[in-house]
């Protein structure tokens, strides 16, 4: 072999050898990710949250660190979503209230008395609808991971018991930041203020809110209870919250690592049903023995809201797309219908 040949040879193994190692390097890249979210550490939401950190943590042999800003520390909702999109916050859980503007299909789930119960839930999320959905996040710089919850919402006050549909109008309360929430609550007669979440304790406190409407789970784990004497029962909304990346941040994981991050993400949120049947079973026990009086709005009462806020969801079904409506009607229907 000349000496030509020698030198090629040798250039040759050694950019082999620099590909190689490169090669090496980026399959063990290693990730660390933001992930925050608005409940504080003690909700079940937030010991969820952990535990996902945790299977993320086990499932990519420590590639993917996630560490967990439990209680609004990153911002608002809206804010934390905005930081994923731009790619400066890797991961956040909550609703997407506040991008419903921009992904209008999923305004359906602030429809008034959609679903009836869990299973009617998971009928739509684990399914078809629920994968549709997801897919719409990519366009917006987002990557659906897995599905969580909120849960039933029901309302708070600190100025009178709620026995009828009428006690509702002129209360001041927050609602989520969204045109359909907003429309709903001011069909039936409330003084509807939008507002992120993490200033809702103030606002009450200030008394610039009378009231909130949230899952009891929430209300507990906030303290809701220190600045507000009434709970009523009426399950209006159903609201899902949903575990995101920004695409920036999924797309710069191989994909054995993007299928470790689902996989903890779905175990997760089994283990968060878990967490939350088990709060829902005795809240409402919790909330009383702070001082909070708790009663169920009456069926007939419940009646009269249903048939306020009907014209709300007949004036959004063409803006959400009436086909979704539809689908997602038909996908309950057969669930109460025991198919």
């Amino acid at each position: 072999m000349n000496g030509k040949m020698i030198k090629l040879a040798g250039a040759l193994a050694l950019a082999m050898f620099a590909t190689a190692a490169s090669g090496t390097i980026a399959a063990a890249q290693e990730f660390k990710a933001k992930l925050g979210h608005a409940m504080p550490q003690e909700h079940p939401q937030a010991v969820a949250l952990t535990k996902f950190a945790e299977l993320a943590g086990q499932y990519t042999d420590g590639r993917v660190k996630v560490t967990v800003y439990h209680g609004s520390m990153l911002g608002g909702d809206d804010k934390m979503l905005q930081s994923t999109q731009s790619g400066t916050q890797e991961m956040f859980y909550g609703s997407l209230a506040p991008i419903a503007g921009k992904i209008k299909e999923v305004q359906v789930f602030d429809f008034p008395f959609l679903f009836g119960n869990m299973k009617e839930v998971d009928a739509v999320f684990l399914g078809p609808i629920g994968q549709k959905l997801m897919d719409k996040l990519e366009p917006h710089n987002l990557h659906g991971v897995a599905w969580g919850e909120t849960g039933f919402r029901q309302l708070s006050n600190n100025k009178h018991e709620v026995k009828t549909a009428d006690d509702i109008k002129g209360l001041k309360v927050r609602v989520m930041q969204n045109q359909v929430a907003l429309d709903s609550w001011k069909a039936i007669g409330a003084n509807a203020l939008p507002m992120s979440y993490a200033e809702v304790f103030t606002a009450l406190e200030t008394g610039a809110l009378d009231g909130q409407e949230n899952p009891y789970i929430h209300m507990y784990a906030n303290k809701i209870y220190e600045v507000q004497k009434f709970g009523t029962t009426t399950n209006h909304v159903y609201t899902p919250c949903i575990l995101v990346t920004s695409k920036k941040f999924w797309e710069q994981l191989t994909p054995a690592d993007q299928e470790a991050i689902v996989k903890a993400g779905k175990e997760s949120m089994v283990f968060l049903r878990q967490l939350m049947d088990e709060g829902n079973a005795k809240v409402v026990a919790d909330l009383e023995a702070q001082g909070m009086k708790v009663q169920e709005l009456p069926e007939a009462e419940l009646a009269k809201l249903r048939a306020a806020t009907q014209p709300i969801i007949e004036k959004y079904k063409p803006v959400v797309g009436a086909e979704l409506v539809d689908e997602i009607q038909a996908t309950i229907a057969k669930v109460r219908a025991g198919q």
